[in-house]
């Protein structure tokens, strides 16, 4: 988990960004040997109750991709106002397509 601001600072300053309707990825490649996360739901989205039920949704989301995540790297997740409404799914798919572009997802080996 990223906690410490100089930590956000160095993502904003050196990090990828890709975006998306529902969701925003900016990750950094380390020096780490894990992939650290940290999720950002502003007041745009609602309430106590439906911000920290979006990042539930979100981190959900990211729980089945753990094994294919390629260490080392920073990221941080931002969830946009339309998140707070959208299915499941869509989120899944949103955070795997982002993850994805900035290559945090290692590629599938193929048989």
């Amino acid at each position: 988990m990223i906690t410490r601001p100089s930590d956000f600072a160095a993502l904003q300053r050196d990090g990828t960004s890709r975006s998306s309707g529902l969701l925003s990825v900016r990750a950094m490649r380390t020096d780490l040997p894990t992939t650290r996360f940290a999720f950002s739901t502003g007041k745009k989205l609602g309430g106590a109750v439906i911000r920290n039920r979006t990042r539930r949704r979100i981190r959900e989301s990211l729980r089945p991709m753990l094994p294919v995540l390629a260490p080392g790297w920073d990221v941080l997740v931002v969830a946009r106002p339309a998140t707070a409404e959208a299915p499941q799914a869509a989120i899944a798919a949103d955070l795997v397509r982002l993850l994805a572009r900035v290559g945090v997802l290692e590629p599938e080996p193929r048989p």
